[in-house]
């Protein structure tokens, strides 16, 4: 996660290497820097100063679910029974600390929240929802709907320019 959460202002040099990065954050700065009129120092100040602001969140390597043996993706929605405040938080908390859960959303409608979830097996889905679900009473009842196939995945988020 970011270190100081800091707002800061992006101009159109932060938001061209921003869209360079999210394509390849391994790109050399001195590449992006002739890419976008900038020196390799300059670059670097730049994504630093991102880095620190929270712009940037992390430097990851995407991994193939299929080719680790991870090949079923799972979209589950969970209703739970109460809302106070801090049950949301027990629920945010829990569902953050599993691994098997690569994103959860807190969201309005007749869900409270919305899971993706990577397993190997069905099995395996079947004892993380006895862990995570049947295991929890303040879950009132959860869908699940198993991907057929990944059209589209991703995190980078549109900018301008």
């Amino acid at each position: 996660m970011s270190k100081s959460l800091s707002s800061i202002t992006l101009d159109s040099f932060d938001l061209a290497i921003l869209n360079i990065l999210q394509r390849d954050n391994s790109t050399p700065q001195r590449m992006i820097g002739e890419a976008v009129n900038l020196s390799a120092p300059a670059v670097q100040r730049r994504i630093r100063r991102m880095e620190e602001a929270g712009v940037i969140q992390a430097n990851v390597a995407v991994v193939d679910p299929a080719q680790v043996g991870q090949s079923i993706t799972i979209f589950v929605e969970v209703e739970v029974i109460s809302e106070t405040a801090e049950l949301i938080d027990a629920a945010k908390r829990e569902f953050a600390s599993i691994s098997e859960v690569q994103q959860c959303y807190y969201v309005t409608g007749e869900a409270d929240f919305v899971l993706v979830v990577v397993v190997p097996t069905m099995n395996a889905y079947e004892a993380l929802t006895r862990r995570l679900f049947f295991g929890n009473n303040n879950v009132k009842r959860f869908r699940t709907f198993v991907t057929m196939d990944r059209v589209k995945v991703g995190l980078a988020v549109p900018l301008p320019g």
